[in-house]
């Protein structure tokens, strides 16, 4: 029987394999952005789910989260949220588009 200890060195080691190769293909993903300060991040409404992922990411304060009303008849929810960047604070770092489950944050030329 595996023992507690080998179990805990197991999964450190297969920690940070994961950790190495995620890290990895953010790298490549990143080297396709376009960013930098002649670019701005968008989002495309439809795609945002409103998870506030992109804010948390960005440190220049780019992006606000703002409620609208659900456009579906079966669910009955109060607020849905949806994210919006705000072009002048934006400096194209791109960190939100990495940050975005759903691909719903684009960069486009300013």
């Amino acid at each position: 029987m595996t023992k507690l200890p080998d179990l805990e060195s197991r999964r450190a080691i297969e920690q940070s394999r994961i950790r190495a190769l995620m890290t990895a293909q953010r790298a490549g993903e990143r080297a396709k952005l376009k960013i930098g300060p002649e670019h701005v991040a968008w989002v495309k409404e439809e795609l945002c789910i409103g998870c506030d992922q992109c804010t948390i990411v960005c440190d220049d304060d780019a992006i606000e989260v703002y409620p609208v009303k659900l456009r579906s008849p079966i669910l009955d929810v109060d607020v849905n949220k949806k994210a919006k960047i705000l072009r002048e604070p934006c400096t194209g770092c791109g960190l939100c588009v990495l940050a975005c489950p759903t691909d719903a944050i684009v960069m486009i030329d300013r």
